[in-house]
């Protein structure tokens, strides 16, 4: 057995793993029935261009570098595994990872919304997180909003000569938070407080996961962080190519 293949049959294992393990019905993903039907259909038209331009990248990246699936394959697993470990709240909810900013790093935004809806979709359907009727605001949150500021600050990072890994961590801890923030706006649009309005209500649902997501977030950020310098360790040829790649495929 090769080390590519000894690593694709630890990937699989992993994936195995977690399918297997019952999720409890409630979750930070907006749950199924929660928004009325006019947002849902809002959120959803959101995400469409975002949709179509990360089949139009993969399909275009794959084409390029048939290489980059494994480490595409890998980047969708890793927010799968990292977004499906609950943590209850204070507050009787519960907060978890998203894993979408290492996909946000290694193939840019459009790639990794599709790699978040299909990870949303099988939550929903297998682990009860999140909901079909929601999928579109919880994907503009975590697999749209939280990469682009991921994307953003890594890449304003690197042209500022910042340290790779300092970029890395920041970026990943921001862009998690960013999707709490927006997620917290979603519900604050759908049921404004009657005495404060969208803000107050943003504010309520802010604080709702804030003492649980914050430290999650700096634990993404050190997560992210040790995957690229594990990456670069062990796949540095194969990263270096997709970033070319990339940069041909955006010129």
């Amino acid at each position: 057995m090769t080390a590519r293949e000894k690593k694709f049959l630890c990937l699989s294992t992993v994936i195995a793993a977690v399918l297997c393990v019952p999720g409890a019905a409630f979750a930070m993903h907006i749950m199924e029935g929660y928004l009325p039907p006019a947002y849902c259909v809002a959120w959803g038209a959101l995400c469409l261009p975002f949709l179509a331009a990360g089949v139009i990248s993969i399909r275009r990246l794959t084409r390029e570098r048939r290489k980059s699936l494994l480490l595409l394959a890998m980047a969708g697993a890793f927010v799968f595994v990292i977004s499906s470990l609950k943590i209850p709240s204070v507050t009787g909810s519960c907060s978890h990872m998203t894993g979408t900013g290492l996909g946000a790093i290694l193939f840019g935004v459009p790639a990794t919304s599709v790699l978040g809806v299909i990870v949303l979709v099988f939550q929903a359907l297998l682990l009860a997180h999140g909901g079909l009727t929601t999928l579109g605001a919880n994907a503009f949150s975590m697999a749209i909003a939280g990469p682009l500021l991921t994307w953003a600050l890594y890449r304003a990072g690197l042209r500022l000569r910042v340290p790779k890994l300092a970029v890395v961590f920041v970026s990943a801890m921001l862009g998690d938070l960013l999707t709490y923030c927006v997620t917290s706006l979603q519900l604050a649009l759908a049921y404004p407080s009657p005495s404060g309005g969208v803000a107050a209500s943003a504010l309520e649902f802010l604080a709702v996961f804030a003492p649980t997501q914050l430290p999650l977030a700096v634990i993404e950020g050190i997560i992210t962080m040790l995957v690229v310098m594990g990456l670069e360790s062990v796949a540095k040829p194969e990263l270096r190519e997709l970033e070319r790649a990339r940069r041909r495929l955006t010129e």
